[in-house]
């Protein structure tokens, strides 16, 4: 094993120009990565076909756009060094997901095996937090490898974490609450159902069931009249009667 796991330094690693070995195996597996975000493009077309246009968000574009550009500088200039570790740990996290899509596409039947896709999407803003404290520190010290390309690295972690971060928020706690509301919905309405009473939408069929408030005026009316007719009556039998 060589790079990263035995002869980097993770505090700052400058690029090695050299013939060496090690310099030559970090260069073909640059060279690899950037073959392997060029594949990537193939999500795009997929999408396209199957005219899923919501998928096709900004953090996709802006993935699938800027990532094959970063990687083609990396082979051509810095085929090595400091900024390589974001390439190890997005690899890592790119195994887990791509995992995740195929056992997505066998069918319905296997949801029940990928029940870590809300883990994942934090693994993926684990990984800018990483990249971007390990960029931090090539600006700090001083081993040789450009501060220019460290800060570049610190805006980008920084952009892709926000832009994931903003997935999460729509696809995971939006969905969480909703789902939350409609189980206190349906718990209110089979207690209301259990208690034998009818709900009452708006009040307004409270306000319906509920006597009509009497008029005094009108009462007041009806029995005058009421009781006038009837001494009317009392008068002329009384005399009939003499």
């Amino acid at each position: 094993m060589s790079g990263w796991f035995m002869d980097y330094s993770y505090s700052c690693q400058p690029v090695d120009y050299t013939n060496s070995q090690v310099a030559l195996r970090m260069a073909h597996l640059c060279w690899w990565y950037y073959i392997s975000k060029l594949t990537e493009f193939t999500d795009t077309i997929f999408f396209v076909l199957r005219k899923k246009d919501n998928q096709i968000s900004l953090l996709h574009l802006y993935h699938h756009s800027l990532t094959p550009i970063e990687t083609w500088i990396c082979v051509k200039f810095l085929a090595g060094g400091h900024g390589t570790f974001s390439n190890l740990v997005n690899n890592a996290v790119h195994v887990m997901l791509y995992a995740y899509y195929m056992v997505s596409a066998m069918g319905p039947q296997y949801a029940k095996y990928i029940w870590w896709k809300k883990y994942l999407t934090k693994t993926q803003l684990a990984q800018f937090v990483m990249v971007f404290i390990h960029s931090l520190q090539a600006i700090y010290y001083d081993c040789g490898y450009p501060k220019f390309i460290a800060a570049l690295l610190l805006v980008h972690s920084t952009i892709f974490f926000a832009l994931f971060y903003d997935f999460y928020l729509t696809a995971y706690r939006t969905n969480e609450r909703r789902a939350a509301e409609k189980l206190r919905a349906a718990a209110a309405a089979k207690a209301l159902a259990a208690s034998g009473a009818q709900p009452a939408p708006n009040g307004h069929a409270a306000l319906a069931a509920a006597p009509a408030p009497a008029n005094g005026k009108a009462n007041g009316h009806a029995n005058g009249l009421a009781n006038g007719h009837a001494n009317g009556h009392a008068v002329a039998a009384a005399k009939k009667t003499e």
